[in-house]
């Protein structure tokens, strides 16, 4: 017989390692005063936004297209750190399930849903044409000329209840310059890979290239403004639009042929778009950072080798333009997110855009910049909320359905195995207060969310991890029929046998799970994950708990001679005495 090894001379050494395991796990839970996990829709409520794709023709959409829409739309909303969302096909139609209340910013995500496209911006004014009065006086406009600025470089003109990024651009007014290309030879002057698109024009600022006349005095937006190589009819459509109405219209048709009249996302401008330039698949990547001389906030947009040479191509042509047709609008949905001046060209597929954003600001243009490319244009079919009273209902239905399971498994744990049935209740105790330990860790650190499906995995790895525990205590008791080992001796070689086949089952039950997990979606996926982890925790228990406590009760009398209640008597273990032998064998 091998001698023993030191895990099997020391099982308090394992049990020691598993104690300080759950310790640190019940700490992290502790210090963050995260006691309950984070529950997904099913279980917290929350909102199903589902997207009909419009198409030019009518027809329906290829498979293709919406397979890319999802990715892109699963893309924009994980990027929001909401976990546990749900982004799937249904038919033609696309189905985001967003847990939790509150969710306002996905929702606009999810449903700005047309392709990023830049244009160059052709005529600006207000988004509303203001009142006039009998008082106002033609020599003193209300309106800054192009570029104007206080002497401490902000806006005059007020942002009013604009958007924080709105706020970030309208703020963000350069001095005048004698010389109009100025601004192009100072950012020269930068560091190489610092090529500057700065947002630095607000629409009301830039509305007029010169002092006289003002579109708010003479009443027209278009008045002072050059006008030509505009479409005529476009003219008339943004007189008359009003980019203050809720809509701001989102959603409006984005030819990339043609112009476009379109608002800001803020609702304070109107914009004439000539066509797009640069289309959203061309952009590889945008990233929002600090620079490292100014610590200001930016944005760094990267393109792909068709879209960089497009892009240097816009940008030289427009950049010595007087304005505002030396600004580049970024077009999402039929709305300007943002239309950064063009300082300079900017050849190498990499430029940045500044003007006073804040962190947040930055961050979510990057995101919209980023994942702004899809292939279709959708509209909200539907938009419903789910109550989370109907959650917790199916949440104690778990925990109940939980429970009861646990009781039937105890219950045949004791009848059968008796003594060795409370090893096996205190396995699945330890597997349960480290299953709930994990979750709730991975929920309030990973961005895992506990749903209806999860809890059915969960309830399920009961019976995995009983599985385990059993096969090892029946090579114990194989090992002691013969009786030609000690409980001691039993215990050690049944463990090299059983924990193969522990292994190999575990392995194959994580296998499926892992396949399951990548080939399926939704709350089938949900199920897999779970299913994956108490396979894992399975094999913590079992190598940590379970067999170093075997060890220790085989030294007790009461299991190594073999008492009725311990589950290992010789009638329990199918042994006969040498009577009922010799009656047999007659």
């Amino acid at each position: 017989m091998a001698p023993p090894t030191s895990s099997q001379s020391k099982p308090g050494r394992t049990l020691l390692l598993l104690l300080v395991l759950i310790i640190v796990m019940g700490a992290t839970v502790a210090l963050q005063k995260a006691f309950v996990p984070k529950f997904g829709l099913d279980l917290a409520g929350g909102t199903t936004v589902t997207l009909s794709p419009v198409t030019v023709d009518g027809k329906a959409p290829s498979q293709e297209s919406l397979d890319r829409a999802v990715t892109i739309i699963r893309q924009r909303v994980n990027g929001t750190g909401i976990s546990d969302a749900q982004v799937a096909k249904s038919n033609d139609n696309i189905v985001i399930q967003i847990p939790g209340a509150g969710r306002e910013e996905a929702l606009r995500l999810v449903s700005t849903t047309a392709e990023l496209r830049m244009r160059q911006v052709l005529a600006v004014a207000p988004a509303k044409q203001p009142a006039t009065t009998p008082s106002a006086s033609p020599s003193a406009p209300a309106t800054a000329t192009p570029g104007a600025s206080s002497p401490a470089g902000e806006s005059k003109t007020p942002s009013g209840n604009a958007s924080p990024a709105g706020r970030a651009l309208s703020e963000a007014l350069t001095a005048p310059s004698p010389d109009p290309n100025a601004s192009h030879r100072a950012t020269t002057h930068r560091r190489a890979g610092a090529r500057h698109a700065r947002a630095d024009a607000s629409p009301s600022a830039a509305a007029s290239p010169s002092p006289t006349p003002t579109p708010q005095d003479s009443g027209d937006p278009l008045a002072g403004q050059d006008t030509s190589g505009i479409d005529p009819a476009l003219l008339d459509e943004f007189r008359k639009i009003d980019c203050t109405a809720k809509n701001r219209g989102q959603g409006a048709p984005d030819d990339p042929n043609k112009q476009i009249v379109a608002c800001s996302d803020d609702g304070t401008a109107r914009y004439i778009l000539d066509k797009a330039a640069v289309q959203g698949t061309e952009i590889s990547g945008a990233q929002a950072g600090t620079d490292p001389t100014t610590g200001e906030w930016i944005v760094q947009v990267n393109f792909k080798s068709k879209g960089a040479s497009q892009f240097a191509d816009i940008t030289r042509r427009i950049t010595s333009l007087p304005a505002p047709r030396n600004q580049l609008a970024n077009v999402l949905d039929g709305v300007v997110i943002v239309a950064p001046t063009i300082e300079e060209a900017i050849p190498g597929g990499s430029a940045r855009i500044s003007g006073g954003f804040t962190q947040q600001t930055a961050t979510e243009l990057a995101d919209q910049l980023k994942y702004g490319a899809l292939p279709l244009k959708f509209q909200q079919s539907s938009v419903v909320s789910v109550s989370s009273t109907l959650g917790q209902d199916q949440l104690n239905g778990g925990l109940i359905s939980g429970a009861l399971g646990l009781i039937v498994v105890v219950f045949y744990l004791l009848l059968y195995y008796r003594g060795l049935g409370l090893i096996g209740m205190a396995s699945l105790c330890v597997a349960t207060v480290v299953t709930y330990l994990t979750v709730d860790v991975l929920s309030h650190n990973a961005g895992f969310r506990l749903s209806l499906p999860h809890i059915i995995g969960l309830v399920v790895s009961i019976g995995i991890t009983a599985d385990s525990f059993i096969v090892y205590f029946e090579r114990i008791r194989d090992e002691m029929k013969e009786g030609r080992r000690t409980l001691r001796s039993a215990v050690e070689v049944a463990w090299r046998r059983a924990r193969r086949t522990i292994l190999v089952a575990d392995a194959v039950m994580f296998i499926a799970a892992v396949v399951l997990y990548f080939l399926a979606v939704g709350d089938v996926a949900g199920f897999a994950f779970a299913m994956g982890l108490t396979t894992l925790i399975d094999i913590v228990v079992v190598f940590l708990f379970t067999k170093p406590v075997m060890s220790l009760v085989a030294r007790l009398r009461f299991f190594a001679k073999g008492h009725k209640l311990s589950g290992l008597d010789a009638e329990r273990m199918g042994r006969t005495s040498p009577a009922e032998q010799t009656l047999q064998e007659a």
